[in-house]
């Protein structure tokens, strides 16, 4: 149920989908029509471009290498792709983006992913192992502390696994709720860190009290016994746990259309 590839419902092709698809649609939902919106590359990019595309027209994207509600036919490989410039309503240096746009709190979403995040939110994408000699180097923090610091709330989006959902991350790129609640305004962060996590197999968000990501909703056909599993620390599932509502005909086309586009036919 947890692959990239799996059918997880339904009995014929226009009401089956993918694990990655529900993700990226729960993500996309997630956005509202008018909002400043952060975006990270990936996953996240893949679901800001497809609310745009669904229930948002009015959604600004806003990508790290200066381009300001962007509108690309495709989507980017990376933030320098240059369909993310020719699409642009305008194009800024960096520095502008993060000292005009996102420092002083102007942006209402940061959509992030990592290789790593743990129980209170903090996500990693420097190093996995010891900083000075680690296992894995990854491709480091970009923008995303700024990010995580300074919108006024952010969405992670990432594949559930155990080894990226830790009771610690080795490295502490990006913080979310640190080291617990009220650990933000102490650091003197302005935003409100990660108020949701969307995974392929559902969703968490912090509890109001401690700031430890909770189980609140599952996606279709995935179980607590699965996402237990797939976390590194003993999750706690809310009392009123929710059930994600499957992908629409409109949701599923637009979103596979999006893949192939620019690939060569391939999703």
């Amino acid at each position: 149920m947890t692959g990239t590839a799996e059918p997880v419902a339904g009995t014929d092709e226009a009401a089956t989908w993918t694990a990655d698809e529900m993700m990226s649609i729960a993500a996309a939902r997630a956005l509202r029509d008018g909002q400043a919106c952060f975006v990270g590359i990936g996953l996240p990019s893949t679901a800001a471009n497809l609310a745009r595309r669904l229930h948002a027209p009015r959604l600004v994207l806003i990508y790290e290498s200066g381009t300001l509600d962007t509108r690309p036919d495709e989507l980017p490989l990376s933030i320098g792709d240059g369909i993310l410039a020719d699409a642009a309503l305008s194009v800024v240096g960096v520095p502008e983006v993060f000292n005009y746009w996102l420092q002083p709190g102007r942006i209402d979403v940061g959509f992030l992913s990592g290789a790593q995040i743990d129980r209170l939110g903090n996500i990693n994408t420097t190093v996995i192992g010891e900083y000075d000699e680690p296992d894995v180097r990854l491709p480091g923090s970009g923008g995303a502390p700024e990010i995580a610091a300074s919108c006024r709330e952010v969405i992670v989006v990432m594949r559930h696994r155990l080894r990226a959902f830790v009771e610690q991350v080795d490295f502490v790129t990006s913080v979310g709720h640190g080291t617990g609640s009220g650990d933000r305004e102490r650091l003197g962060l302005r935003g409100a860190g990660p108020v949701r996590v969307i995974t392929d197999l559902g969703v968490l968000e912090p509890d109001p009290e401690t700031g430890e990501l909770v189980l609140t909703a599952l996606h279709q056909g995935i179980t607590a016994e699965q996402v237990r599993a797939e976390t590194g620390w003993p999750v706690q599932v809310a009392p009123d746990l929710m059930f994600t509502a499957p992908p629409t005909a409109e949701e599923l086309g637009t979103l596979r259309a999006m893949r192939t586009v620019g690939s060569g036919g391939a999703a």
